[in-house]
């Protein structure tokens, strides 16, 4: 018989959490696996949201800094948190996670009960909100809750996942000139959406998304209330 090397130690505990299927959104999104099989790499302009994650997953990796080419003008600072963890890399590939992931992601394995969880960090990676008023109609105020990927199979999984469990439809649509699609909730379903993935006011997330998100349900709201009295 050969001999056996000692069992890798992880530096993550692997054990289904809210926290640990929030960290799963992000990776998906703005993480990445390494060729390695060893290392976990997670980029993002928002450093609240790279201290979340390493305070989240108790790490004690350096955070660093790096510039990345936002267009053919503009360079934009990142910050980046790397660490090694052959055990927690498994767990992610387990889940439907790979190397070179972003246009060949497809189904996602988190349980049903922490899925609002892993939403979110979704969000938090690569989703957005956004509204406005449509000048066509008066009082008529817009707003939207979007989830963004280039692989059209994983979108398409994620708005099955959601119809599934919260009963929404949501739109899916490729972004005109470029290879992503998107998936996006208007209005009565935004807020589903935004209730499902905030349903406590201390849950981790990016702070600026949640804010911005409930701006917009706050003004919708506002604008209903004045539509039902001048109507």
């Amino acid at each position: 018989m050969g001999l056996r090397g000692p069992k890798p130690k992880g530096q993550v505990r692997i054990k289904w959490s809210r926290d640990l299927a929030y960290i799963l959104g992000l990776i998906v999104t703005d993480g990445s696996l390494s060729k390695d099989l060893r290392h976990i790499i997670f980029v993002s302009t928002d450093l609240q949201l790279i201290k979340l994650f390493k305070s989240l997953l108790k790490l004690d990796n350096t955070i660093g800094e790096k510039k990345y080419k936002k267009d053919a003008y503009t360079r934009k600072k990142a910050y980046v948190i790397q660490f090694g963890d052959v055990l927690f890399f498994n767990f992610l590939c387990k889940t439907g996670l790979m190397p070179n992931k972003t246009k060949i992601l497809k189904d996602i394995l988190v349980p049903d009960k922490y899925f609002a969880d892993f939403l979110r960090g979704h969000f938090d990676g690569d989703g957005s909100s956004y509204s406005y008023f449509d000048k066509r109609w008066k009082n008529s105020f817009m707003f939207y809750v979007t989830f963004v990927s280039a692989s059209k199979k994983h979108i398409y999984w994620l708005q099955k996942k959601i119809r599934l469990l919260y009963g929404v439809n949501g739109y899916m649509s490729k972004i005109k000139d470029k290879d992503f699609y998107q998936l996006r909730y208007a209005k009565k379903e935004g807020i589903v959406i935004a209730k499902k993935m905030y349903y406590n006011p201390t849950t981790p997330c990016l702070l600026r998304k949640r804010k911005k998100l409930f701006e917009a349900i706050k003004k919708n709201a506002q604008v209903a209330k004045l539509v039902d009295v001048y109507a």
